[in-house]
């Protein structure tokens, strides 16, 4: 008796995988390092990470008053990182807000830098908005927004320093779902801070010489979804600061564009912004899928540092803080 012959089922729709978000998000009220008249390195002071995950998730740190040898201090700092999911949230114009969202923040509160370079409150905040398309796929391009980034009362010397910030300096975002190191656009906004002007010291000249070169290489590198296939992680330098105002001029103290150099202090970089992309996140190491393969997404990625200092005399060395940085990238699984 022969076995009846078994009939092939036919096949079934194939499943499409669905997509889910890679939140990265970092911040810290204080970093750098001093060389004179002591060596001792400043820990990222209250530093936060949210890395690689698609867990919602909120972390906030704390830090109290804090003086390192006398020469840097704050009465107070915090930091925070958020990765959420808004799901169909409408706003009252009607417009619908079904996306990823990551917000970094750092604060500082009664900045003290040798009784030269003061604050009551300086704010960096970041936040990255990934909508999605038609057919709910995660964009691989952000809408950022730097909403509540701030100087309060920043003086030198006891002096009033006024500076205006562009808020909507990346609000503007590329067309295509394309990085914005590949729109035209968004490069030259950046290249027009760093056009020379008279006056300019030798060393922010070759500054701005390497920006402007880095700048005119990306704008040969492929543009579109071919950026993963760059062989090297891509940024460009530029910053929020449109103007800063001193009411009562200070002894000996210029301002270069975001720059300020200060006698018997060393130079003050203000709002400085790195946007780049890169095949895996800007907080270091490769992101991975689900199953534990490596992958490259083009996460765009968004570092802001509100002081980064220069230190000449008598204190020697570098700071920076608060820095804030926020990217991410949709994948399957």
């Amino acid at each position: 008796m022969s076995a009846n012959p078994v009939t092939p089922r036919a096949p079934g729709p194939v499943a499409v995988p669905a997509y889910h978000h890679m939140y990265h998000g970092e911040a810290h009220v204080l970093g750098g390092s001093l060389v004179h008249p002591i060596q001792q390195p400043l820990e990222d002071f209250g530093k936060v990470i949210m890395q690689n995950t698609r867990r919602e998730t909120h972390i906030t740190r704390s830090v109290g008053e804090t003086s390192v040898e006398g020469l840097i201090s704050f009465k107070r700092g915090y930091t925070r990182v958020i990765g959420t999911q808004a799901r169909h949230k409408t706003d009252i114009f009607g417009d619908t807000h079904d996306a990823w969202i990551t917000l970094s923040t750092a604060v500082l509160e009664g900045f003290n830098v040798v009784d030269i370079l003061t604050a009551d409150r300086v704010v960096a905040q970041v936040s990255t908005e990934h909508k999605t398309d038609a057919h709910g796929n995660p964009e691989k391009v952000p809408t950022v927004s730097f909403l509540g980034t701030r100087f309060e009362n920043l003086r030198i010397g006891g002096y009033q320093v006024n500076v205006t910030l562009n808020l909507d300096f990346c609000a503007k975002k590329p067309a295509g779902d394309r990085p914005y190191l590949s729109d035209n656009h968004f490069l030259k906004s950046v290249s027009g801070q760093w056009v020379k002007r008279a006056g300019l010291p030798l060393e922010l000249g070759k500054q701005y010489d390497g920006r402007i070169a880095c700048i005119k290489d990306l704008k040969k590198r492929p543009t579109s979804d071919a950026q993963s296939k760059w062989k090297e992680p891509a940024k460009v330098e530029c910053t929020l600061v449109t103007e800063i105002e001193i009411p009562t001029p200070i002894p000996g103290v210029k301002t270069f564009g975001n720059v300020i150099f200060i006698p018997n202090f060393g130079t003050v970089a203000l709002a400085e912004l790195e946007v780049g992309v890169n095949p895996y996140s800007s907080l270091g190491g490769s992101a991975q899928t689900q199953g534990g393969s490596s992958s490259t997404p083009t996460g765009n990625y968004f570092t802001l540092n509100m002081f980064n200092m220069k230190l000449g005399c008598p204190a020697t060395g570098s700071a920076t803080g608060p820095v804030v940085s926020a990217n991410g990238h949709g994948a399957p699984g």
